[in-house]
């Protein structure tokens, strides 16, 4: 099962650095990094999204604690949050397909962020399960690249991550 750790960190130079050495010195792997300001500027949030698959989650909680830039973690399960990121895909097109492709692109509610005569490019915000969906639908007119950002989330409800 993925986990998903919102990690509130004091925002200065070297902090991601010593989180992503950390899982690097144990041999955890992350799927998925984002980093971005919070709030309060002096304060970011890591979002690590992580696969349970060897029960490494509590480990990697302890040893998150243990560092000293770190001002509070939690971790989720994908049932306690709201998560989103951001893919863009460039797709060949033709004359043919062009219409296709804008039409997949409207009812998976993405927008077209560029068009060429040979191609078109989407950008999608979405669910990652969503954002496959779309690939795998984009996949047979040709992929000529994707990149997608990491993972963010927030807690579902009225609870937050916040400096106690």
């Amino acid at each position: 099962m993925k986990h998903t750790i919102s990690v509130l960190v004091e925002n200065h130079p070297g902090v991601l650095s010593r989180v992503s050495g950390l899982f690097a010195r144990r041999g955890f792997n992350i799927e998925s990094l984002a980093v971005g300001t919070t709030a309060q500027p002096d304060v970011s949030c890591i979002t690590i999204v992580v696969d349970d698959k060897e029960n490494v989650v509590e480990q990697i909680n302890k040893q998150l604690n243990k560092l000293i830039d770190v001002i509070k973690l939690k971790d989720f399960t994908p049932d306690e949050i709201v998560s989103r990121e951001l893919m863009l895909i460039k797709v060949n097109s033709t004359n043919q397909t062009r219409g296709e492709i804008a039409e997949l692109a409207k009812i998976a509610g993405a927008k077209i962020a560029d068009i060429t005569r040979n191609s078109i490019t989407l950008e999608c915000c979405d669910t990652t399960d969503r954002l496959e969906n779309l690939l795998d639908l984009c996949r047979p007119y040709g992929l000529k690249e994707v990149i997608r950002t990491g993972t963010i989330a927030l807690e579902k409800g009225n609870e937050q991550l916040t400096i106690d």
